[in-house]
């Protein structure tokens, strides 16, 4: 019996996400931010011919079973190339992206199941300068993108993936075997990528980045953030210093928060109930239980978040979130 399963993840440019000098061709229309991927991703190679995505990681691989024992096994995926497009003048012109070669890892056999681990990625079609402590002091070179991904099946039929690595920009969603989105990168580090994202601090070069992840947002709470950001009343953005805290346990509170990049922690009575990040909506629950803070939330990693009075959202909507953040009523 043969087996298989995948994991993907889709990078690209939110908005806002450069900074710098490098944002100038962004704010004048000539490159571009992306949309967000959608949910659910039936069809890859029509996201990227709509230019949806940057790069995209896909491991698929399969296992050959036979009585309970694995006796075959390989991998059957592989990356695809995005592309940047320049608008200038009235005129459009499309820059392949340059990929790199994937690195599908050894598999790693056990009995009962294989791991399969997978680096895919690039450099963008547009060169950037940056500075180096050498003559002539520039280089013309776009800094690397990546993930590097693994995935574990099991004889049994079923499989389980990891994001091992990544390169800290730009932003990479997850989705699983069926194509559901499952997972985010937590933050988006566009200064440390681009001024190290070159040779030996790439995996081509041996040295993978981290790889920091949370949990997907709700359909609800995706619908909130629309009206925190473009609804009638404009949010206040701030950023919260790691280690910082954005709501205490007890305070009284009638804001709502949304986590626009960044990994934020929940506790309740110093117990830790989870990490969040980037469209989970914070803070709701003081403005339906009593108008204290139910929660103590602190930033796990440098965060920016969006601040808007909780008056200005539909009390429905906030009484529904609430209903599905009563985390620490959780069994366990």
């Amino acid at each position: 019996m043969k087996i298989e399963s995948s994991v993907t993840s889709i990078s690209w440019i939110p908005s806002e996400a450069v900074r710098g000098m490098t944002r100038m061709p962004f704010d004048m229309g000539v490159a571009h931010y992306d949309e967000p991927p959608p949910d659910q991703v039936d069809d890859l190679e029509a996201l990227r011919e709509a230019d949806r995505f940057r790069f995209a990681n896909r491991l698929s691989a399969w296992i050959e079973v036979d009585d309970g024992r694995i006796t075959g096994h390989g991998y059957s995926g592989g990356g695809h190339i995005g592309s940047t497009t320049m608008r200038l003048a009235g005129r459009v012109a499309t820059f392949a992206a340059v990929a790199f070669p994937d690195r599908q890892h050894a598999p790693v056999v056990s009995e009962g199941w294989v791991k399969f681990v997978q680096t895919y990625g690039g450099r963008t079609g547009v060169p950037a300068p940056r500075r180096v402590k050498y003559p002539p002091f520039v280089q013309i070179s776009a800094p690397l993108v990546w993930t590097t991904l693994s995935l574990t099946l099991y004889a049994d039929g079923s499989s389980v993936h990891e994001v091992t690595g990544a390169s800290p920009f730009p932003r990479h969603w997850i989705y699983d075997r069926d194509g559901k989105l499952v997972l985010k990168s937590g933050l988006v580090d566009f200064k440390d990528w681009y001024q190290r994202a070159f040779g030996s601090h790439t995996p081509w070069g041996d040295e993978d980045s981290p790889a920091l992840v949370s949990e997907v947002e709700t359909a609800l709470e995706r619908e909130l953030s629309g009206h925190i950001m473009r609804g009638g009343t404009k949010p206040r953005i701030s950023k919260v210093a790691q280690g910082g805290t954005l709501l205490e346990q007890g305070d009284e509170g009638s804001d709502v928060f949304l986590v626009l990049d960044g990994v934020v922690a929940v506790e309740v009575g110093g117990k830790p109930l989870g990490q969040l990040g980037p469209g989970a909506v914070l803070g709701e629950r003081a403005l339906i239980e009593g108008g204290r803070r139910t929660a103590t939330v602190r930033a796990v990693t440098a965060c920016k978040v969006a601040t808007i009075s909780g008056a200005d959202l539909d009390p429905r909507m906030l009484t529904e979130l609430a209903a599905t953040h009563r985390r620490e009523e959780s069994p366990g």
